[in-house]
Parts: structure tokens; C-alpha cells; sequence
């Protein structure tokens, strides 16, 4: 059902189509309307299908069998259990049949008993997640720890990875034996070292693991001039361009899947990972330039020289060339978990073809 709000938009871009002379029955079509549901919408007809009288239908549940229903429902041996586990128990154990599970849920509903039923708590609203913005390197690092195998079954090494953002460089990385917050430190100050950028405005966002929110990472932050920022609780796409990295990383084709013989083997393949992706990956969110010269700012005269020989390949062979050349235009502003945008509608776009 329509509500009023869409309908007086529809007929705005019906009739600014119209004005652009388009035919009103095409327009109509396109958009799964008929004709005299926009007239009908045009004179501001309010919709009357709620306020209908509908018959109730000569199979539907007498009172007697909707509280047979909700008694069953109140049983102590049922009381934390989902309708589908209650119709297969009387069916199994009674020989009963009472009303299928969309009913139970609709009378639950009714009753205004419709919630969990189990100890396991409502899901609850989170909230937006923490959103960050980069213009230049250095200004939002994501940062994330995962598990590395060993030849040993059940023992792991942990490797940290800091990425820039904006750059999607790898600005820190180490590996050890062991996660704790000892480690974290150590590997944030490297990073802020190496980088020259102690005490100017960065961000560094992780999740919310112990090793990653103690007090000593909270300390050394604010040593190193670093604002702290966390996912949400229990929610694992907040921090998707570790996750990302990540999964790079670990599909890579030399990974060692069957597991690393010692820590100094891990390390250095860490280490030869590492300069593979900063210096020879070209990273396809960042016009498929490497990471290291995004963040060294040479992007732009790469992508500019690309932009010009694609140019002079259109001048020699404009036949082979149905439309514009490949955006070779520089990456801008990158966000962390950025607002969704809202997209044009179907019918918008079929408006304004028409």
C-alpha cells in the first residue's frame, strides 16, 4: 500500500514528465500504476482500502479455537518454546492438530504475546556506527588482530595489521605468540613512529577486543596524541577494511595454508607480504594504483597519464569506443562506515528517461 506522502511525489514526477512530453498512459505503465489510480491520486482521493469493511471468511477460527491456541501456548512445558516447536510436539505427543504456525504466530500477535520466548534476550537497536572521515593519510588508521596456523594443532600465532584508510597502506604489522594489550602498544607506537604523525589529529579504530581497549592502549594513545574509537558491540562489518585486509591476506596464493613452522617463518612472510601489498598490489577501491603511492600522494599524476593514453587510444581507434573512457579520476574523501546513501528510485530513473 501506498502511503500519501509517495503518492504526492509519484504524481509530482508524473506530471513534471507530462510537461517534458511524456505520455501519461507510458508513464503510467512503467511505473505499475493505472490510469485511474493517478487520477485518483491527483485529486488527493484518500486511499480507502483501510478503512474497508472485509467479511471475516467462513473457514477462519472460532473464538473457542484461537483460546485452545493461546491455552496451549500457556502450557508450562511449552511456555519457552516457538510455535513450530509446539505444533510438532502435539502432533507427535497428542495427536493434535490446533492450527498451523503462521496461525499461532497470528494470534500471538493478537494477544500481544508475540515476543521471545526463551532466555535468549530481544535483539537491540545498536545505534549508528562510529563514522570517520579521511581526506589525506594519516588521518583514520582501522587496525585488527587475527590467527595465524601453525604446524601444531590448536596453536596459533597473532598477527596485527594497521591500515590507512585512505591510502589502504599498511602503516604497522608485527606477529606474535601471544594477544595482549602489551603487544597492541608496542605495535601502535611503531606504526605512529614510522609515520611521523605522534600528537596530530588520527584516529585509530579497532573492535572491542580486550587487547584493543584496556588501559594501557588507552594510555598509550593519549601518549601518542591517538583518539581511540571502537566498533560496536558484537558486530563484526563495523571494521571492514581490516576484515578486508585481512581476507587478502590470507587468500593470497603463497599463503601457507597447512600453517607456519615457527614464529620467525611467520614473520617473514608477513614481512614479504606486506611489501608485495604496499608496493606492488594495485588496489582496485583506489583506481588500481598501489597503496605506497596513494599515500605518498602520486595517484594523481599516475592516474593522469593513464587518463591521457586512453585519450590517444580513442583519437586513433574512435570506433572501438561506444562511450566515455574508464574514470581515471583520483579517489576523494574516503569515510569510515559512511552514512547509505540514498539511491534514485526505478521509477525516478524511468521519469526522467521519459
Amino acid at each position: 500500500m501506498t502511503n500519501a506522502t509517495d503518492r504526492r511525489q509519484i504524481v509530482e514526477l508524473v506530471n513534471e514528465a507530462r510537461t517534458a512530453g511524456a505520455r501519461l498512459r507510458r508513464i503510467c505503465d512503467e511505473l505499475g500504476i493505472g490510469l485511474n489510480t493517478y487520477r485518483r491520486w491527483s485529486t488527493g482521493s484518500e486511499d480507502q482500502r483501510p478503512h474497508a469493511s472485509r467479511p471475516t471468511p467462513s473457514h477462519a477460527l472460532t473464538q473457542s479455537e484461537r483460546q485452545a491456541v493461546l491455552d496451549a501456548c500457556h502450557r508450562r512445558e511449552f511456555a519457552s518454546l516457538p510455535p513450530a516447536q509446539i505444533v510438532a510436539r502435539l502432533l507427535d505427543d497428542e495427536q493434535t492438530y490446533l492450527a498451523s504456525e503462521s496461525t499461532f504466530y497470528r494470534i500471538l500477535h493478537a494477544a500481544g504475546e508475540q515476543r521471545r520466548r526463551g532466555r535468549q534476550s530481544a535483539p537491540r537497536h545498536k545505534g549508528p556506527p562510529r563514522r570517520h572521515r579521511a581526506d589525506h593519510p594519516n588521518a583514520v588508521w582501522s587496525w585488527d588482530v587475527t590467527y595465524l596456523p601453525t604446524l601444531v594443532r590448536g596453536q596459533f600465532f597473532y598477527l596485527y595489521l594497521i591500515v590507512d584508510i585512505y591510502s589502504r597502506k599498511i602503516v604497522g604489522y608485527e606477529v606474535f605468540e601471544s594477544e595482549n594489550m602489551a603487544n597492541s602498544a608496542q605495535v601502535i607506537q611503531r606504526a605512529v613512529l614510522r609515520e611521523q604523525c605522534g600528537h596530530r589529529p588520527l584516529v585509530l579504530h579497532g573492535d572491542n577486543g580486550a587487547a584493543m581497549k584496556g588501559s594501557t592502549i588507552h594510555a598509550k594513545l593519549e601518549e601518542l596524541g591517538v583518539t581511540p574509537s571502537h566498533s560496536r558491540a558484537r558486530v563484526s562489518n563495523d571494521d571492514a577494511y581490516s576484515e578486508s585486509l585481512f581476507r587478502t591476506c590470507k587468500y593470497h596464493p603463497a599463503f601457507p595454508v597447512a600453517g607456519f613452522t615457527d614464529l620467525s617463518d611467520a614473520r617473514k612472510w608477513v614481512r614479504q607480504f606486506v611489501s608485495w601489498y604496499n608496493e606492488q598490489h594495485r588496489h582496485s577501491e583506489i583506481r588500481y594504483v598501489t597503496p605506497a603511492q596513494r599515500h605518498a600522494g602520486q595517484d594523481r599524476a599516475i592516474l593522469a597519464r593513464r587518463h591521457a593514453l586512453y585519450q590517444v587510444a580513442r583519437a586513433q581507434h574512435p570506433a572501438r569506443w561506444s562511450g566515455n573512457t574508464r574514470n581515471w579520476q583520483p579517489i576523494g574523501t574516503v569515510w569510515l562506515n559512511p552514512e547509505k546513501e540514498i539511491s534514485i528510485t526505478h521509477d525516478q530513473k524511468v521519469l526522467e528517461a521519459a
